[in-house]
């Protein structure tokens, strides 16, 4: 149920496969949740300004069902975007949306 949704201005990101995979074991790790259930997602090419510049940034939505700690996931995340991509990690906001579990679906049915 944990999700990681990456948009960013930069035209295309490097081997983006390898950045969703990595994404996936820290967003799994980061919340203690089995990775069987994140979702991970890779928006190149978004029309995006930050601090009045078109400079590369990106915006990160996490989700999850409980399990979020957002001073250390926005390190965490900060980091490994950062690094992949070479957007500076004071150009990349992040934003966590704790969601009840009666309020996400899967397989048919909700998690509560």
């Amino acid at each position: 149920m944990p999700l990681i949704n990456v948009r960013t201005s930069l035209p295309a990101v490097k081997d983006g496969s390898a950045l969703l995979q990595e994404l996936s074991t820290a967003l799994a790790e980061q919340t203690g949740k089995p990775e069987a259930y994140v979702m991970t997602l890779l928006e190149t090419g978004v029309p995006m300004t930050f601090a009045g510049s078109a400079d590369p940034c990106a915006y990160v939505e996490v989700k999850s069902i409980g399990a979020l700690r957002p001073p250390a996931m926005t390190a965490a995340f900060c980091e490994l975007i950062q690094t992949r991509t070479g957007i500076p990690a004071n150009r990349i906001y992040i934003g966590f949306d704790d969601v009840q579990a009666s309020c996400w679906g899967w397989n048919g049915s909700t998690f509560g």
